[in-house]
């Protein structure tokens, strides 16, 4: 199958006799950073932001003259929302184009399709998107969210936020919504409450008017929903022209994740509750001026969301590995990661925790208000117990699993 999409960003600095030299040389000038994601598709709301970060990280490392005096190239293939094609690309980058580090996938699917070929070629992976821990690697970095750092806040704040203690889950029929709905289940016991019934959705599912009526009759005090994409959307949109928006309350771990709440209504999302490392509208000096960055690149800021900024995070994480390490070669950044890397930026502080390759960020507790994610309260450098509490990459180094958590 042809490509779909390779761009690359960046070019090899002018010299004098440049065309002259061999082939070899020239490449070793610059830095391969490779990047799957899908941005056509039916994910591609959350793939292309993502894209764009990337690249802005990109282009301001490069504009500073790059890492260890050499400019990053970057070269990207769209997956189009086909698992299938992250096999083949990460083929593609480890072994023909041969990349110093990957940066890619959405679903916790396409990270499993692409993890390996990452460890076999010994190309460091950055994974920089929400999912449902307990991936221990030593060659993978995960930025993105984990249900200790979200559901543990989210579920006891949105029970007392709805005034009650029964508590029904829809989820997506994936590893995500499978393993994050028995978080849910344990966050939910822990806070002194009970499931009334989980249900589990496949991500093409777009008719929930049988499930409205079952909650209506199971009459449960709050709903959250760990569903996702653009089908489960409809779910919202039924829920609330069901007239039950107002009578039960909903919370949710991915909706938003990628904008979702700018595109319903406000009569269909205002009061809806979320945490997350990352909003638009956060009122922080540090986020308003990377808006502004984005905004000079791009224009109009308002395809921002979570996974970007996570994106944005994880290059510039990489970034400060290499330059701690002064090598791009995978085992020095890895070491130079692992002391504990602190990357600021738009969500405030990403820190690397050596023992799990997750990391420790601020997580702000959040209603929708008018298509915005208004912060009620902000917690502060939450670390990724679940992972670590499965997870020791100091104490075993060569594991490669991702754990089932017991809850």
């Amino acid at each position: 199958m042809t490509i779909n999409r390779r761009n690359f960003l960046g070019a090899t600095a002018a010299m004098t006799g440049a065309a002259m030299l061999p082939r070899a040389v020239l490449a070793a000038d610059t830095i391969k950073l490779g990047s799957i994601v899908d941005t056509s598709g039916i994910f591609d709301a959350y793939g292309k932001p993502m894209d764009m970060a990337l690249r802005l990280a990109v282009n301001e490392i490069n504009g500073a003259g790059g890492l260890l005096g050499r400019k990053i190239d970057v070269m990207a293939y769209d997956t189009q929302s086909d698992m299938a094609l992250y096999s083949q690309y990460a083929q593609q980058l480890t072994r023909q184009d041969k990349v110093d580090v990957v940066h890619g996938g959405i679903l916790s699917a396409s990270r499993e399709a692409i993890r390996q070929t990452m460890r076999k070629t010994k190309t460091l992976y950055f994974y920089n998107v929400q999912y449902e821990g307990g991936v221990c690697d030593r060659n993978i970095f995960c930025n993105g969210l984990t249900p200790a750092q979200q559901a543990e806040v989210l579920v006891p704040w949105a029970m007392k936020e709805a005034g009650g203690k029964k508590v029904y889950t829809l989820a997506a029929d994936y590893n995500y919504g499978q393993i994050t709905a028995r978080w849910i289940e344990k966050y939910v016991r822990d806070a002194g409450g009970e499931v009334l019934s989980t249900d589990f959705f496949p991500l093409d599912v777009a008719d929930f008017g049988a499930t409205i009526a079952k909650i209506q009759t199971a009459a449960p005090d709050l709903v959250i929903a760990p569903l996702v994409g653009g089908a489960h959307l409809s779910f919202f949109r039924q829920w609330a022209a069901s007239g039950m928006k107002d009578k039960i309350p909903l919370a949710s771990t991915t909706l938003g994740v990628g904008n979702e709440h700018k595109v319903l209504t406000p009569e269909e999302g205002n009061g809806i509750m979320v945490a997350y490392s990352y909003s638009q509208d956060l009122d922080t000096p540090a986020n308003t001026a990377f808006k502004e960055r984005w905004s000079a690149a791009y224009g109009d800021p308002s395809a921002l969301h979570e996974l970007a900024i996570s994106t944005y995070y994880g290059v510039h994480t990489w970034a400060k590995g290499v330059e701690m390490a002064g090598s791009v070669e995978r085992d020095a950044v890895i070491a130079a990661l692992e002391t504990g890397v602190s990357y600021d930026g738009p969500a405030g502080k990403y820190t690397v925790d050596p023992k799990t390759h997750h990391a420790t960020v601020d997580v702000h507790l959040m209603k929708f208000k008018d298509q915005k994610m208004d912060v009620v309260e902000t917690l502060s450098q939450r670390p990724p117990i679940d992972t670590q509490a499965v997870c020791d990459l100091e104490a075993n180094p060569d594991d490669n699993t991702q754990y089932e958590i017991q809850i």
